[in-house]
């Protein structure tokens, strides 16, 4: 019986987890004497990428590895395969998320400082639920506050590489455009959401020279 082709097999995974998988979990699908190059593997990321081009789906790359998403233009009609609605987050609560994003790591008074209000408590909560922020330490100061950063879910979910894939602070006007708006709350099954900016995928040549 012969092999399916790679980019057959690497769909076909990524399409079953149901999550980013990274390029080491890609190879990990293959046996010694049956392994392929990484490149081989960014190759055929890139042939799928464009044979998705102009469909409903795309290839993106996120802090997790890769994986399958839905288009932003067509995640209105998607979402509604599902009952639960929206969430809408307050601004309130963006404001904090997109200070701990560029200032990481923040304590709680820091961004109320630059903020000028309290941080309620229930925004502290939603965000660690969600998982988007996590303490991370605390400040070597009186009551030893907690610092706050992103984590990799924040990443995964904005479709954003790395924090050097935030767009500058100077061309932030307003954080919910920045954070897409309206953010869904999804089901644990739902797929995962489109990215609010496009994703770029690496060619093997630059991945080979990233850092």
């Amino acid at each position: 019986m012969n092999s399916p082709p790679l980019k057959t097999i690497i769909e076909a995974a990524l399409i079953a987890a149901g999550g980013p998988l990274t390029l080491d979990q890609l190879l990990g699908l293959f046996g010694e004497d049956e392994r392929p190059e990484r490149a081989a593997i960014l190759d055929s990321l890139g042939e799928l990428a464009a044979d998705y081009a102009g469909r409903g789906i795309e290839i993106a790359e996120v802090a997790g590895g890769y994986r399958v998403q839905v288009r932003a233009s067509v995640a209105p009609w998607v979402a509604r395969l599902w009952d639960e609605k929206a969430s809408r987050y307050s601004r309130a609560l963006l404001e904090t998320l997109a200070l701990i994003a560029y200032r990481q790591p923040i304590t709680r008074g820091e961004i109320e400082d630059v903020r000028g209000v309290t941080v309620s408590t229930n925004i502290i909560k939603t965000l660690t639920e969600r998982e988007w922020v996590r303490v991370v330490g605390h400040r070597d100061v009186p009551g030893r506050p907690a610092l706050y950063a992103t984590t990799r879910r924040f990443l995964e979910y904005f479709g954003l590489r790395s924090l050097n894939d935030l767009p500058p602070l100077s061309e932030i006007r307003d954080p919910e455009s920045w954070l897409g708006g309206e953010l869904v709350s999804r089901p644990p099954d739902a797929p995962v959401p489109p990215s609010p900016s496009p994703n770029v995928l690496l060619t093997s040549e630059q991945t080979e020279n990233t850092p």
